[in-house]
């Protein structure tokens, strides 16, 4: 899946989405999503990369627990065949809830 797949994809579930970070003043009203490419976990043979692997972190906001935005995102993976590992935090200073999920494409 290419980066502008996820992009398009997140997009269509209806809420704002950015890339790392929404730029400052610019930032929406919960919820919204964050995505960024975290790292590779590439496969080898031969000393060199036989399969390319890329760590995906999206990250859902919300200002309280939202179920039904968080069923969105894990329909989209999972009919998109991607499986994923969630976990979640409450953001103190900002009061807000952070849903990540975390996958490889």
């Amino acid at each position: 899946m290419t980066a502008q797949e996820i992009y398009e994809g997140l997009k269509s579930l209806g809420y704002p989405v950015a890339y790392s970070h929404f730029a400052e003043g610019d930032v929406p009203q919960p919820p919204y999503i964050v995505y960024s490419f975290s790292g590779t976990d590439n496969f080898s043979a031969d000393g060199i990369v036989y399969h390319q692997i890329t760590e995906v972190d999206i990250e859902l906001y919300t200002m309280k627990k939202d179920l039904e935005a968080e069923g969105k995102i894990e329909n989209w993976m999972t009919e998109n065949e991607l499986f994923y590992e969630k976990s979640e935090y409450y953001i103190e200073s900002e009061r807000m809830l952070q849903v990540n999920f975390e996958t490889e494409v």
